[in-house]
């Protein structure tokens, strides 16, 4: 998408942040019978202390179209990573602007952190019959199922693993 920056997140960019994560968890179907997890999308505050907010503006208007936390291994939203991996969550991008590759730019550039830190690779969670845009946006970008990372926090909410494997630069 042209016109689309993607950089570190701010706390006047949190409120926006919020919103947008929330509505799009809640547009997806995702926070249905669930208790507490639309507050934690909401904190973003909490969520900028542990990890890298990332937001995905559009450059023309300002914005937030999307947004995404980018945590390495022993953080506090680190859910699968082990030492040496990164991963990403809550990665949501607003219902109106979906289909615009904004996902695709925050997908790329946690993988480009992740090439930066000198990770061998980045590992997420996708929850099982909801997101089926993001499980093809990721099968696309190269990730690959791995089971053994599945887990499930609730009753209820299945959680698959996905993995990408990254190469050295040369």
């Amino acid at each position: 998408m042209s016109g689309l920056l993607v950089r570190r997140a701010t706390p006047t960019d949190f409120p926006a942040v919020a919103r947008l994560t929330v509505a799009a968890y809640e547009a997806d179907g995702q926070l249905k019978g669930e208790h507490g997890y639309a507050a934690t999308l909401a904190d973003v505050a909490t969520r900028a202390e542990h990890g890298e907010v990332l937001v995905a503006v559009d450059e023309a208007t300002g914005e937030t179209l999307g947004s995404v936390t980018f945590v390495l291994p022993g953080t506090r939203y680190a859910e699968l990573s082990a030492p040496g991996e990164a991963e990403f969550r809550m990665l949501a991008v607003d219902p109106a602007a979906q289909g615009r590759g904004v996902g695709l730019a925050l997908v790329d550039t946690c993988v480009a952190r992740a090439t930066e830190l000198s990770c061998s690779a980045v590992v997420i969670c996708v929850r099982s019959g909801f997101a089926t845009a993001a499980h093809r946006l990721y099968q696309r970008r190269g990730f690959v199922r791995t089971p053994q990372l599945d887990w499930s926090p609730v009753p209820g909410v299945e959680l698959l693993g996905l993995r990408l494997d990254l190469t050295p630069a040369d």
